[in-house]
């Protein structure tokens, strides 16, 4: 078997990838050792806390025991399914700051600031507002990945955006357009009621044609030859064979499996590779490691009215949500239900924000279990840039064999005063006067939660992942020692080789990933072909003017 190219991973940006290759004319043959995504639990919206359960769908990672977090280990969804962790997300689609971006380029990702990636968003995207408000011009219109925004009619939905301006924040019409801070309505990857996985978005268009076809099988390691990669090796029903590239292997299999191939591969820090008796190839110390997170706790409210969606949380009210979908994809399982949300600076002298908020008309945790207080609500917060850096390693030279995550939470003493910042901040909008028709008590951390001792414990045994893991192969210059793709995805060291997936992200970016990891696979695809890249887009976006002085 062999292609022009060959994608390892069919994940967020290796669909993307594989659909611009195709489309080119390139000959794109795609690994992927999950299997299919038919089915109603990833398709369906409002059942997304599903799929990141399940064994079939989910690679099943967790991570070593942290540290800072009571030893505790963290569980690490990645999607082991067509679309990748896109099918398994919780569809919530934000681009990241223009700053973000700005910060690549500054650390040596040459052309990947927001001018530079501003034109792929719009390319990639298919948006429409669904009524509640908008950025038109700083959106796309007609790219393969559609992207909405649900109703939003959950009064307590609407609750969160006006207790927001009570509290003296930006509304913002759309923070992925001129203007992220503040809070308002929230996007999703959502068409016509179904998740817009990369799978539905790009893969099954790229199928359709004669040039691109997907593989199911286990890569084990990339074949190199004379400092050049020239295929793979797979493991495919029982057997082990070669999947060879005529131009390029592309390694777009996440941001803990594709350092983990890198190294079983021999290219990695050499003393951890001879520890495991794999020969050097080429030695890159910064594979595997500036691994960073979200981290983020749910602070849950008891609501005085029936008005949450907890009165679907039962067998007779999940068959009427389920109906409804199969017959018409409408009703509730339609919505991922995060509809609004913010973004928020946590003291006055950060330029831009620095904290996420997801809110969710109901007290639930992403496993699926309800608060068993009944109605409810919380919202999901967090510092979006921890200084924290864990890591990747092998835990053996066997293919088979998972990882060793170490996120290394909580490990920089600036992230505990974060932590605190986010839950008084989150309460005091939870105190507005548009909460107040509807507010019991809280559920957790819990009003008697208060000092920084206090909060400190409830953070140490309560914070869990976002479940945004990145940066593990940075992009740089390639005369940067720690970095292990330069700035048109190839790999330092090895010909032929590329690597495009949230790996390469020199920092995280402000919330969720989905959209820049696909919009990596948009750019790299034009690095690939040997194309131009797409005109920059110098358009301004806003920063609060007095950022110095107030913080909001």
């Amino acid at each position: 078997m062999q292609a022009d190219y060959v994608i390892v991973g069919a994940g967020s940006a290796g669909c993307a990838i594989a659909y611009r290759l195709a489309e080119a004319g390139k000959s794109v043959l795609v690994i992927e050792h999950g299997g299919t995504d038919w089915g109603p639990f990833i398709q369906m919206p409002g059942a997304l806390s599903y799929p990141m359960n399940m064994s079939r769908y989910d690679w099943g990672y967790r991570s070593e025991p942290e540290p800072h977090l009571n030893n505790r280990q963290l569980v690490t969804p990645r999607g082991k399914v067509v679309g990748g962790s896109s099918s398994i997300n919780g569809m919530v689609y934000v681009r990241g700051h223009a700053c973000d971006f700005d910060h690549w380029a500054e650390q040596g990702a040459d052309g990947w600031s927001y001018a530079d990636v501003l034109p792929y968003y719009k390319r990639m995207e298919n948006w429409s507002d669904g009524g509640r408000g908008g950025d038109p011009d700083w959106r796309g219109k007609d790219g393969p990945l559609h992207v909405s925004r649900g109703p939003g009619r959950n009064p307590l939905t609407k609750a969160f955006i006006e207790a927001g301006r009570q509290a003296g924040y930006q509304v913002t019409p759309d923070y992925n357009g001129k203007q992220q801070e503040g809070v308002g309505p929230f996007d999703a990857t959502i068409k016509n009621g179904r998740r817009w996985s990369a799978a539905n978005a790009y893969l099954r268009p790229a199928l359709k044609r004669e040039n691109c076809t997907l593989v199911q099988a286990l890569a084990q390691k990339i074949v190199i030859s004379d400092g050049r990669a020239t295929g793979v090796e797979v493991k495919r029903g029982g057997k082990t064979e070669v999947i060879e590239a005529r131009k390029e292997v592309i390694l777009t299999a996440s941001s803990i499996n594709s350092p983990k191939l890198l190294m079983l591969s021999g290219i990695g820090p050499a003393k951890h590779l001879a520890e495991h008796g794999i020969e050097v190839v080429a030695d890159r110390p910064g594979v595997g490691q500036n691994l960073q997170d979200h981290l983020e706790l749910y602070l849950q409210m008891a609501a005085s009215k029936p008005v949450s969606l907890y009165r679907y949380w039962n067998i007779p009210g999940k068959g009427w949500v389920g109906t409804q979908w199969l017959l018409a994809k409408l009703g509730l399982g339609a919505s991922n239900q995060f509809e609004s949300g913010g973004f928020i600076r946590s003291k006055a002298g950060v330029r831009y924000p620095d904290i996420q908020f997801h809110f969710l008309p109901i007290a639930v945790r992403y496993d699926g279990q309800a608060a068993a207080e009944g109605h409810g609500y919380q919202a999901h917060v967090g510092p979006m840039r921890s200084k924290s850096r864990g890591q990747v390693t092998l835990r053996s030279a066997d293919p088979d064999d998972a990882p060793k995550i170490e996120f290394n939470y909580m490990s920089h003493p600036d992230d505990w005063d974060e932590f605190r910042t986010c839950i008084r901040l989150t309460r005091e909008i939870f105190g507005q006067d548009a909460f107040a028709a509807y507010t019991r008590h809280e559920i957790q951390p819990g009003a008697e939660v208060q000092t920084d001792a206090q909060l400190d414990a409830f953070i140490a045994e309560h914070a869990e992942s976002a479940y945004h893991p990145c940066g593990t192969a940075r992009m740089g210059r390639s005369n940067d020692a720690m970095a292990v793709v330069d700035p048109e995805c190839r790999v330092i060291g090895v010909d032929g080789l590329r690597l495009a997936d949230s790996s390469i992200f020199p920092r995280i970016t402000n919330g969720n990933l989905n959209a820049p990891s696909i919009m990596v696979g948009e750019k790299a695809a034009d690095h690939i072909l040997g194309r131009d890249p797409l005109p920059a887009d110098n358009s301004e976006p806003w920063i609060h003017p007095n950022w110095r002085t107030e913080q909001r």
